[in-house]
């Protein structure tokens, strides 16, 4: 460990990485969660809870939730559920889908 090189040179430029510095590098699953948390590795999902589609949205609708900033999509998400949390008892959406 001690022959091999710094990453970074003097001006805090990093080296090129060669093979033996990956076979050296760990995983993030490693790291502590209070340095994983302040380098922004998220852990992994014990369940998916969402899943990726494409889906077909009017502009306006678009627009509307991205002008609310990061998180538009997850806002998005809630008002889907509360939709679908008040027309439950609608019998042509549950039927149609099995659900």
């Amino acid at each position: 460990m001690a022959n091999r090189k710094p990453l970074t040179d003097e001006e805090g430029e990093v080296r090129e990485l060669t093979a033996e510095d990956f076979r050296h590098s760990q995983s993030a699953d490693g790291l502590s969660p209070t340095l994983a948390r302040k380098l922004g590795v998220r852990s992994r999902q014990k369940k998916p809870t969402k899943e990726r589609i494409t889906i077909r949205i009017s502009r306006e609708v678009l627009d509307r939730f991205r002008a609310t900033g990061n998180g538009w999509q997850s806002r998005m998400d809630e008002v889907l559920k509360e939709w679908v949390a008040t027309h439950a008892a609608d019998r042509n959406l549950t039927s149609r889908h099995g659900a």
